[in-house]
């Protein structure tokens, strides 16, 4: 094992808050990491970035808690363990979740800021491996409380027999809204029982795909000081009246989100948006019916547009000086090209890593799997996926509601998007 340097060792002393810290080496006896994750799906990949880590760090040994059922329940679990000194010793927290959960943690001196430590590996280290888009998804009021680990934005899933049958180009998936409302409208045309286009805002399990919709546009759903709704404007109107066209002009139906993923499995949809995430699960629904093709997001605001970036970062939470030495080992060996190898291999993610597409990584999987590739051909366009605070959970179950009454033609899009809103901004004071 290759010591730390003098230099990074002194930095990490004071991040710690400690005089001296001692150095962690092979014989030295073994630490144990205490980390937890949400979602336990996502055991396929942690577990053997884990196993892989502690091959090439036999001193380390890293011990999983359960695993939290989804990001808003690890949030609470995290906030509850800040009050009895119970935090991990890394967690993975979604990027939503992350500003209230740094800010919380640092008026406690519970979280550690990487940026010290990234400074450490130099300049260079840092712009061979991170984009700067990548590493703003990591950053709370300036400071880098979070590597990011997982990175998801939304892609477009189609049916290129549909397509073609319907008289567009499968090779040239459309890059406006209008085009794809209009190929929408011509797949059902052509096919009366079948779904143009399906964008399930009306039951996705978080506000993701809403976000989308008003970020690719230019608009934002927060002012920039993230205390009040900003998605009232333009953006927001153009948005809003999207989710009803799908409806009206490309014959979406409003079923549940697994649904959608299975009638489309079967032939039953034209296009879909989703979480490259779910690449593998969409593929294996799929099997040998279609050849399952995926683009990139379409984005009408080329200068300010971008798509939010699901997924989550890597978060040190110990106080023992001894431990962050080897949390940050940890840490920077999950969002490395190794690890984020396995991840993207076994997800769909796009890589947070820059060197993993090398051909060494990424390289020859990409070509097997050219469909992975939507999701990495947008990474310049990652956006924070906002957070309304601690009643986030509250707001976009309030805003689901009203959108899928909007798409059901029960109220005037921008009607809905005032009510929206209002009660975003009464949410957010409550």
């Amino acid at each position: 094992m290759t010591t730390i340097t003098t230099t990074r060792r002194a930095t990490l002393a004071a991040a710690a808050g400690a005089l001296a810290m001692p150095a962690i080496a092979t014989g030295q006896g073994q630490i144990t990491l205490d980390v937890l994750f949400a979602n336990p799906s996502f055991a396929r990949f942690f577990h053997p970035i884990a196993e892989a880590f502690q091959r090439a760090n036999p001193d380390i040994r890293i011990a999983f808690r359960q695993p939290a059922p989804s990001y808003d329940d690890q949030h609470q679990a995290l906030l509850r363990a800040a009050l009895t000194n119970q935090l991990p010793d890394v967690t993975f927290p979604g990027f939503n979740r992350l500003p209230e959960l740094a800010r919380t943690l640092a008026q406690r001196g519970q979280i550690l800021d990487l940026g010290p430590l990234m400074a450490a590996e130099g300049p260079k280290w840092r712009a061979e491996n991170f984009s700067e888009r990548i590493l703003a998804l990591g950053q709370v009021d300036g400071r880098q409380y979070g590597l990011p680990f997982n990175a998801s934005s939304p892609i477009a899933y189609y049916n290129p027999e549909l397509v073609a049958r319907a008289g567009g180009d499968p090779d040239a998936f459309p890059t406006s809204w209008e085009g794809v409302i209009a190929l929408g409208a011509r797949i059902k045309a052509a096919f009366p029982q079948a779904m143009g286009v399906s964008y399930y805002i009306n039951s996705f399990d978080s506000d993701w795909l809403w976000q989308a919709l008003v970020h690719q546009g230019g608009g934002r759903m927060l002012t920039p000081a993230g205390d009040a709704p900003a998605f009232g404007d333009a953006a927001g109107q153009a948005a809003i009246q999207l989710a009803r066209r799908f409806v009206t002009e490309a014959g979406m139906g409003l079923i549940g989100a697994d649904q959608n993923r299975q009638q489309f499995a079967t032939g039953g949809i034209g296009i879909i948006f989703d979480s490259p995430a779910r690449l593998a699960v969409i593929t294996g629904l799929v099997g040998g019916r279609f050849p399952l093709r995926t683009a990139p997001f379409p984005i009408t605001d080329q200068e300010r547009g971008g798509v939010p970036t699901g997924g989550n970062a890597a978060v040190i939470t110990t106080r023992d000086p001894a431990k962050r030495e080897a949390c940050w080992r940890y840490v920077r060996f999950s969002a490395g090209p190794e690890a984020q190898k396995i991840a993207v291999e076994l997800t769909g993610y796009l890589p947070t890593n820059r060197r993993a597409e090398a051909e060494e990584y990424l390289g020859a999987w990409y070509r097997q799997n050219p469909n992975a590739l939507a999701a990495a051909r947008q990474a310049d366009r990652s956006l924070p996926w906002e957070d309304y605070g601690a009643n986030g959970p509250r707001i976009h179950r309030m805003q689901q509601e009203i959108l899928t009454a909007v798409m059901r033609g029960d109220i005037p899009p921008l009607v809905g998007l005032e009510r929206m809103v209002a009660q975003t901004a009464q949410l957010m004071r409550a």
